[in-house]
């Protein structure tokens, strides 16, 4: 696993290790990216299942301004750590070990506001939904806010989740990649 553009450009990542993880591929990484950038002019991210961080290091690679990595695992955190190490960048990066749903609680208490979305839940669908629903009512995105989803071929994510639009949907193997977008029309 690699960064694949921008400034930390072929830097090797470390990965975890075990069933519990998919890190999502090089390959599906470059898509995904392609799908929303390549590259950025600032902007907030959130990886709110960071699992490696490496959607939040490609992320600032390509230009975002801070990423926030959230993974409820200890190993994960350790990774993560490392893996920010490596970009001599620290300070661009907020590590929090906790809960998904209790990150997006805390992030309402802080105010803050994500530009990019990475969800890459180990688990089903209705959840992402959820909280999809929840970044939403709680004002953390912004008015451009845009959602990459990446879950299990089989998974049908709804077309609108509140204001957010289903914009693009990709496969590739038993990965498919779902990207939302912030509907400004709707009201």
């Amino acid at each position: 696993m690699r960064v694949i553009s921008g400034k930390y450009r072929s830097r090797r990542l470390k990965s975890l290790s075990g069933d519990n993880t998919r890190p999502t591929t090089d390959k599906v990484k470059e898509s995904m990216f392609n799908m929303i950038g390549p590259y950025f002019e600032g902007g907030t991210v959130l990886d709110l299942f960071s699992g490696s961080g490496a959607l939040a290091i490609e992320a600032i690679s390509r230009g975002c301004s801070h990423a926030y990595c959230v993974d409820r695992n200890f190993s994960a955190i350790k990774i993560i750590k490392e893996n920010i190490a490596l970009t001599k960048e620290t300070e661009l990066f907020s590590v929090i070990k906790a809960d998904a749903n209790k990150a997006i609680e805390r992030f309402k208490q802080e105010g803050l506001q994500f530009d990019y979305v990475f969800l890459d839940p180990p688990y089903a669908k209705q959840e992402i939904e959820k909280q999809l629903e929840r970044l939403q009512e709680y004002m953390l995105l912004s008015k451009d806010a845009v959602i990459v989803c990446e879950t299990d071929h089989q998974v049908e994510l709804a077309d609108e989740i509140g204001q957010l639009k289903q914009v693009r949907e990709q496969s590739y193997g038993i990965c498919k990649v779902t990207i939302f977008e912030m509907d400004n029309n709707h009201d």
